[in-house]
Order: C-alpha cells, then structure tokens, then sequence
C-alpha cells in the first residue's frame, strides 16, 4: 500500500535524522497522535514508545529510497532544466512523490550517477550505480577510448557540467542510443541515429559506451 504524500515526508525527515544526524530516535512533538505517524506504525515502519518515534528496518529501507528518488530530482532540475536554485528544493518535494520505482534509476544514469546534490548532501546511491560500476570494470570505457570503426550503445554521462550535458541531450547522446566512432584525430568525430558531431577529447571522455560483443 501506497503511503500519503505526508507520510512519505516525514519517513524521509527521519531518515535524515538518524542516518545522517545520527539520532537513534526523535520526540513527537506537535506530531503525536497526527494520522501520519500512526499510517508509518501501521505499516511497519516505524515503532513509538515513550513519545518518541524510531525507525525500524522497513522505514530505514523506505526512507532512503524517498530521499535518493529527492536529491536525484534537484539534481536532474538543477543540471538539466537550469531551475532557480531556491526553487529546486520545494518542486522535487512534489515531483518525488510521482517518481515510480526505476524511473528514479533513469535518471540517475542520464545525470551519470552522481553523487551529491546540488546543496552538496550524498545521494544514496542505487543498484543502477552498483550495476553500471560491475559492468564498466568490464565492457564500458569512454567514446575517448574507442578506436575508429567501433561501436556499442551509450551506457552513461558522466559530467557535473549542466551546459556539457545539454549540449549532449541535444545531440541525442542519450543512454541506450547506438554510436559509432568514425575517427578520433584532429576531433573525434561519432555518430549516433543518422547524425554526425565532432567533439573534443575533453567531450568524447565524458560518454561512456557499452561495446557491442
């Protein structure tokens, strides 16, 4: 079951505060007897004993996945869709709340798996992160390694340079894309769908391929 867009705020709010802040539990407050903390009881998320509220192994799970579906979100508004930075924080408050499971992993390896968000607090990272680490020890190296005639599917970006990224979106380099690399010097020149770009070295170490086998 689905918990309110309240509930979800404040599973996150204890999360912050006993993972990061390192409080084993928080006072009630003003918040005793509030439907919400008795919705998070309800489903096993939380225990409350002596006016105080203690996450448990189930909200410590949920908890961190709001925050990352957040921070990932400021991180997308703040790099990509250049939002006013006093802004970012109230609308990812609301556009978390319709991120479903997975999407969040999307926009995670668009933005290149970062690992802060825009205010500098670490985003929890995901099996997304884990997967594109296994797998780039392996088949993944950067458009800037490939030779001339190679090709594969673009895995991530990796750049914490919004004008960088944009200019990649523009041009299609998207995670899943197919490229091809035509020829590294004087620019390394690739295509991706029926379209060629030349870019700098600079560039060209910042996009990350899955080679084909």
């Amino acid at each position: 079951m689905k918990l309110s867009h309240r509930a979800e705020e404040i599973l996150g709010t204890l999360w912050i505060q006993t993972e990061e802040a390192g409080q084993k539990s928080i006072s009630l407050g003003l918040a005793k007897g509030g439907p919400e903390i008795e919705e998070l009881r309800r489903g096993g998320y939380v225990k409350l004993a002596d006016d105080r509220i203690t996450l448990i192994d189930k909200g410590r799970s949920e908890g961190e996945k709001i925050i990352r579906r957040h921070r990932l979100a400021e991180r997308l508004f703040a790099d990509v869709l250049d939002v006013k930075k006093k802004l970012i924080h109230s609308i990812s408050c609301q556009f978390e709340h319709i991120l479903h499971e997975g999407i969040e992993d999307n926009i995670c390896i668009l933005l290149g798996h970062p690992k802060t968000c825009p205010h500098g607090r670490s985003i929890p990272p995901g099996a997304c992160c884990q997967k594109s680490k296994e797998i780039t020890e392996k088949i993944i190296i950067s458009l800037a390694r490939l030779e001339a005639g190679q090709k594969g599917t673009v895995a991530y970006i990796h750049t914490n340079d919004r004008s960088r990224l944009q200019k990649f979106m523009a041009m299609g380099v998207l995670p899943g894309m197919n490229v091809a690399l035509i020829q590294k010097f004087p620019s390394y020149v690739f295509q991706v769908g029926q379209s060629q770009f030349a870019i700098d070295k600079e560039l060209a170490e910042g996009v990350y391929v899955r080679l084909e086998k």
